[in-house]
C-alpha cells in the first residue's frame, strides 16, 4: 500500500488513487514544498527517523531504521532546500558528504532562484572536524561551519584554508540555535533543512523555532539505549504541531508536522 496525501488538501479519491501506484519525485517534492515566505521569511523543517519504540539511531545511525522510500523522500527534502543544517556529530557519525546535483530537481531549483545544490552547514563549538574530507574540499556549494565567537582560533583558520565558510552565531564558543537561523537566512538560506542529529534538534525545539518536522516512523523495534530524535532539555510547555501530510509505504510511515 501506498498513499501519499496533503491531510487538508485531497479528496478520497485522490488518496484511493495515491494508493495504487509508487510517487513520482514531482509529486513528492510538491507534497514536501516549502510555504511560500515573506521577503524576510525563513523556514527551518528538521527530517528524522525514528522506531516504534523512540529510537533514533541503531548502534549509533539512521541507516539501519531506514529503507528505500525513506531515502527517496530524504533526497527530495534535500533538493528542496537552500541549506542543510547538521551537527558536527552526525558528521562524523555518519560521514557526510557534500550534496549533489540532481537532474531531476534542476529546472525546479532554478525556477526557485536556488543554486544546483544547497549547501551543507554544519553546528560545531569545537570544530573537530576532518576538514581533508569531500564535504570541505570538494562540495558544490561551499561547506558552511556554524561555530560561536570563542571557537578556537587555530581550528577556525584552518576551515577557511580548507574552503568553509565560517558563520558566527553566538558570542561564547557555543551556537545560538535561533542566531544560527537567523544569519543563515540572511545569507540567502530562507528555506532550511535539518537533519540532526537529536542534540541539534532538540537545540532548535527548545529556542523554539522549528517550524515543521518531517518523520518517518519505521516498523521496527530496537530496545537498548539509543537517542531519541531530539535531545537535550525540555521545553516548559509542549510545542503543538498540525500534521501536513502522510505516507505509507511498506510499513514505514512518512509524516510532516507543521507548525500552528
Amino acid at each position: 500500500m501506498r498513499r501519499l496525501f496533503p491531510v487538508t488538501d485531497q479528496t478520497p479519491a485522490q488518496r484511493r488513487d495515491a494508493a495504487d501506484r509508487e510517487w513520482s519525485l514531482d509529486e513528492l517534492a510538491d507534497a514536501y514544498a516549502y510555504p511560500e515566505l515573506a521577503a524576510d521569511g525563513h523556514w527551518l523543517r528538521a527530517n528524522m527517523v525514528s522506531t516504534l519504540d523512540g529510537a533514533a539511531q541503531h548502534d549509533g545511525r539512521s541507516q539501519p531504521i531506514s529503507g528505500e522510500t525513506d531515502m527517496r523522500i530524504f533526497g527530495t527534502l534535500r533538493a528542496l532546500a537552500d541549506v542543510v543544517v547538521v551537527g558536527a556529530e552526525t558528521v562524523r557519525q555518519e560521514g557526510y558528504r557534500p550534496a549533489r546535483a540532481r537532474e531531476a530537481f534542476a529546472a525546479r531549483r532554478e525556477a526557485a532562484g536556488q543554486g544546483p545544490a544547497p549547501a551543507i552547514a554544519v553546528i560545531t563549538a569545537s570544530l573537530d572536524l576532518d576538514f581533508s574530507l569531500p564535504l570541505f574540499t570538494s562540495p558544490l556549494v561551499p561547506t558552511l561551519v556554524v561555530t560561536g565567537a570563542a571557537a578556537p582560533s587555530d581550528r577556525v583558520a584552518e576551515a577557511v584554508r580548507a574552503g568553509a565558510e565560517v558563520v558566527v552565531a553566538g558570542e561564547g564558543a557555543a551556537v545560538d540555535a535561533a542566531r544560527a537561523v537567523r544569519e543563515l537566512a540572511d545569507r540567502g538560506l530562507r528555506r532550511q533543512l535539518t537533519e540532526g542529529g537529536p542534540r541539534l534538534l532538540g537545540q532548535f525545539v527548545a529556542a523554539d523555532v522549528l517550524d515543521e518536522l518531517c518523520l518517518t516512523i519505521s516498523p521496527t523495534l530496537t530496545a537498548g539505549g539509543a537517542q531519541r530524535i531530539a535531545g537535550g532539555p525540555s521545553v516548559t510547555v509542549p510545542h503543538r504541531l498540525a500534521p501536513a501530510c502522510v505516507l505509507e509505504e511498506a510499513g514505514f510511515l512518512f509524516t510532516s508536522y507543521r507548525r500552528i
